[in-house]
């Protein structure tokens, strides 16, 4: 009899490990896919950033061609660029930095994943749609000075204005959902219910949209 309550005790001992184990793979699974979902995120804005910098350089190249021979590179070497093209470009800039990333919605993500604050006021004047890369030039005296240096193909949509309690404007259309800079609305008088003529990437998804214009709910 001792030994038959033994063994149920220990069987009981042994489904609550299983359960305790199963628990501990659930949690780390949740984490995992977290931490993925950050991942990709990320990598989303990196692919971005990357392609429109490739489309530029191509542009570039494409320019200087008609400038440059291949005997005129032939004709000077690496060491020559270095004493003097980048100390003319430094003596040119100054004490100036130049970073160039992607316009995230409402901020610039730069090469190395630091956020760098965009005016509102200027990323709604300069309609900048999600996925754009800008060149930020942060000079001597520490302004800010950003300039848009490669647009994404966009897309025109027709949404319905809706403000939320937390005062967030959103724009909604077909099923869609796109988070609006206050300052885009406010400069056009947008409440919920008007007609918002919107921004988007032509291709794939996004969170944010530039307002293009507003139409009064009359």
């Amino acid at each position: 009899m001792f030994n038959k309550n033994k063994k149920n005790d220990e069987d009981f001992l042994d489904e609550q490990d299983l359960l305790e184990d199963n628990e501990e793979e659930i949690k780390n699974q949740d984490k995992n896919e977290e931490t993925i979902s950050i991942s990709k995120s990320k990598m989303i804005l990196v692919k971005k950033l990357l392609a429109n910098i490739k489309e530029n350089n191509d542009r570039l190249m494409q320019v200087l061609s008609g400038f440059i021979t291949s005997e005129d590179e032939l004709s000077i070497n690496i060491s020559q660029l270095s004493e003097d093209g980048f100390d003319e470009d430094s003596a040119l800039t100054g004490e100036a930095k130049i970073i160039e990333g992607v316009f995230d919605g409402e901020n610039m993500i730069g090469p190395d994943g630091k956020q760098y604050s965009v005016p509102a006021n200027y990323a709604s004047k300069s309609k900048l749609v999600e996925g754009d890369i800008l060149k930020l030039t942060i000079t001597g005296k520490g302004t800010f000075v950003y300039k848009q240096i490669g647009p994404i193909e966009r897309s025109r949509v027709v949404a319905i204005l809706e403000k939320t309690v937390d005062n967030e404007f959103f724009a909604i259309a077909d099923g869609n959902k796109w988070r609006l800079l206050t300052a885009s609305v406010t400069y056009f008088r947008g409440e919920s219910g008007d007609e918002a003529v919107i921004l988007v990437p032509k291709n794939g998804e996004s969170k944010w949209a530039a307002v293009e214009n507003i139409v009064k709910n009359l």
